[in-house]
C-alpha cells in the first residue's frame, strides 16, 4: 500500500489546458473517488496517475516517490479499464496471470495468486473459461482479478461499472467496497455517477472543466456543498435552486413566495442569493407555500412531486403518498435548518 500525492498537476495537449493545477492528497489505504461530468479531467487525470499520459506541469508521488517520468510498469499500480481489456484466446486463469507470467514469475506463484484471487471474487469454477462465455459482471471481476494478482502498492479503476446494467452496477459496488476492505489497498476509482461516488468513497474528489471543485466525505459534500456546482452535483435529485433576496422575515423568491431562513449571513438584508433546498427536505405541510403539481412519480417507497412554484419548476420527493392530480395546488414546507444559501453571482456558499 502506499500514498499518492498530486501536486499542482496540469495537462496540455496543444495549446488547450485541461488540468489547471490540481492538488490531492491521498492517504495510504483510502479510497478516494473522482467524480464529475464527462469532460472534467478525471480519467486524463487518471492516466497521468497510471503513467498512461504525460504530465505538463506539477508533480505525481506514489509512496513518496516522484513518478512523473516513471514508466507505468515500475509504478507498482494495477488499472482496471472500462472495457475489461481480456484477451479473447486466453481462459480466465491465463488473463489473470498474464501480467505474472511477463514478470517471469514462477508457476507455482502464478498458480497461487490465481486461486487466492479467484476465491476472493467467486470465479474458481470460472478459471478454464474463456472470456466470450463470461457475463458482463464476470468480465469485470476477471479484470479485478487481474489486478489483484499484481499485489499492487495502488489500484487505479476507470469507470470501471459503465458498460453494466442497473442491476448488476449496485451488486458490483458492493463488491467492490467489500474488496477494498478486504484487502485495504489504495485505490483511485473514476466515475461520472454520483451514487456510486457517494456509497463508495472514503473520500470524493469533485471536479469540474479541470479544476477541483471541492474535496470531501461524501456526507460532507452532501450537507455542506461549497458551491452551486457541487451542491447540483451531489445528490439525487438534485438540489432546487431558487432565486431571490434575503430580507429579515425570510427568502423572498422571485415568485413571489416567502420562503423560512433559519439564519442568513450577517448585515444582508435586501442581498440577492440563490435559496438551495434538496428534494427530500421539503415537508407536506398546510401552513407550506402552495406549488402547482406538473408530474407525480411514484417510485414505491418514495413519491416524486415535480411541482410549479411560479415559473419556476422544483422538484420535492415525500415518503408519503401524495394523492395529488397534475394541476392542483398542495402545500409544501422546507426545513429550515437544512437550507443553503448561495452568492448570486459567484454561486460560492453564504451559509
Amino acid at each position: 500500500m502506499a500514498s499518492v500525492d498530486i501536486r499542482e498537476v496540469r495537462k496540455s495537449f496543444g495549446t488547450t489546458q485541461v488540468i489547471h493545477g490540481v492538488t490531492i492528497d491521498i492517504e495510504d489505504g483510502e479510497f478516494v473517488i473522482l467524480v464529475g461530468p464527462s469532460g472534467c479531467g478525471k480519467s486524463t487525470l487518471l492516466r497521468m496517475v497510471a503513467g498512461l499520459e504525460n504530465i505538463s506541469g506539477g508533480e505525481i508521488a506514489i509512496d513518496k516517490r516522484v513518478v512523473n517520468h516513471v514508466p507505468p510498469k515500475e509504478r507498482d499500480i494495477a488499472m482496471v479499464f472500462q472495457n475489461y481489456a481480456l484477451y479473447p484466446h486466453m481462459t480466465v486463469a491465463q488473463n489473470m496471470a498474464f501480467s505474472l507470467k511477463l514478470r517471469g514469475a514462477p508457476r507455482s506463484e502464478m498458480d497461487t495468486r490465481v486461486k487466492r484471487a479467484a476465491e476472493i471474487l467467486g470465479l474458481t469454477k470460472l478459471l478454464d473459461r474463456f472470456p466470450r462465455q463470461l457475463s458482463g459482471g464476470q468480465r469485470q471481476r476477471v479484470a479485478m482479478g487481474r489486478a489483484i494478482v499484481r499485489d499492487p502498492q495502488v489500484f487505479l479503476f476507470d469507470e470501471p461499472l459503465s458498460n453494466l446494467d442497473a442491476k448488476l452496477r449496485v451488486q458490483m459496488r458492493t463488491e467492490i467496497k467489500e474488496l477494498h476492505q478486504r484487502l485495504t489497498t489504495t485505490t483511485v476509482y473514476v466515475t461520472h455517477d454520483q451514487i456510486e461516488a457517494m456509497t463508495m468513497a472514503d473520500k470524493i474528489v469533485v471536479m469540474h472543466d479541470g479544476i477541483v471543485e471541492q474535496i470531501g466525505a461524501p456526507l460532507d459534500l452532501y450537507d455542506r456543498p461549497d458551491n452551486m456546482f457541487v451542491a447540483g452535483f451531489i445528490g439525487s435529485p438534485a438540489m432546487n435552486f431558487i432565486a431571490g433576496r434575503i430580507e429579515s422575515d425570510g427568502f423572498h423568491a422571485a415568485a413571489g413566495a416567502v420562503l423560512p431562513l433559519a439564519n442568513g449571513p450577517a448585515a444582508s438584508s435586501g442581498r440577492g442569493a440563490v435559496y438551495g433546498v434538496r428534494p427530500e427536505h421539503f415537508i407536506l405541510s398546510d401552513n407550506g407555500i402552495p406549488v402547482e403539481v406538473v408530474v407525480i412519480e411514484p417510485t414505491g417507497s418514495e413519491m416524486q412531486v415535480v411541482a410549479r412554484l411560479g415559473d419556476q419548476e422544483i422538484t420535492a420527493v415525500f415518503r408519503e403518498r401524495v394523492k395529488a392530480r397534475p394541476g392542483e395546488t398542495i402545500r409544501i414546507e422546507p426545513d429550515p435548518a437544512l437550507v443553503h444559501l448561495f452568492d448570486e453571482g459567484s454561486g460560492q456558499r453564504l451559509v
